[in-house]
């Protein structure tokens, strides 16, 4: 879009203090308006039938969330949860509509959208398909890469309980995978619940080894 056309849409409207935790967008909503993820990082997660949970993708700073649903009038079709304290603008949907139109917008803004749901479906499969090191890994390493750059360490709020849900495995499962990470000083956990990641890398490939 365009660092221009970037500061145009979030002078739409003001910007917004979310806390972490909190939901931005709940699943089966209509699509009254869009976000605009000024600062901070957020998950992108689905709801099945039964309730389960399930981590999608991670947005950071800088991302458009919720068009998709304004762009084709249909109910959301994921939720959207801070994943720290994030600063956003919430853009009404008609103005979100000009805003396309006026800068002609729509076809890169349906190509991104495509492009989203083509990491959804890898994500998905991951999930299906790789042992829990990786998939709670990877999920780390999306968070990470959301983060803003230049921090000490990367806190994920997020409990043991909520992770282990995410990526569709026991809370056990995830602790048994934290451990040998914790033991070499990659991560640790905070006592609020959370963990505190010092060594992204080093999870990935020793995770990767583990296939």
């Amino acid at each position: 879009m365009g660092e221009r056309l970037w500061a145009l849409l979030r002078a739409l409207a003001p910007e917004r203090v979310r806390p972490a935790r909190s939901v931005l967008l709940r699943q089966g909503d209509p699509g009254t308006h869009v976000i605009v993820l000024s600062e901070g990082s957020a998950l992108v997660t689905l709801t099945g039938s039964g309730g389960e949970r399930t981590l999608l993708s991670v947005r950071g700073s800088g991302e458009l969330l919720g068009e998709l649903a304004v762009l084709d009038a249909q109910p959301r079709s994921a939720s959207v949860i801070a994943a720290e304290t994030c600063r956003v603008h919430l853009v009404p949907a008609p103005e979100f509509l000009q805003f396309v139109e006026r800068y002609s917008l729509l076809d890169s803004l349906l190509r991104h959208a495509i492009a989203r749901i083509r990491e959804g479906e890898a994500v998905r499969l991951e999930l299906a398909t790789a042992c829990v090191p990786v998939r709670l890994a990877n999920a780390l390493g999306r968070l990470a890469r959301a983060a803003p750059a230049g921090r000490a360490g990367l806190v994920v709020r997020l409990t043991q309980a909520e992770l282990s849900q995410m990526i569709g495995a026991s809370r056990n499962a995830v602790g048994a995978a934290i451990k040998p990470w914790r033991e070499r000083g990659w991560l640790e956990t905070e006592p609020g619940g959370g963990l505190l990641i010092h060594d992204i890398e080093a999870i990935e490939v020793q995770a990767s080894g583990t296939e």
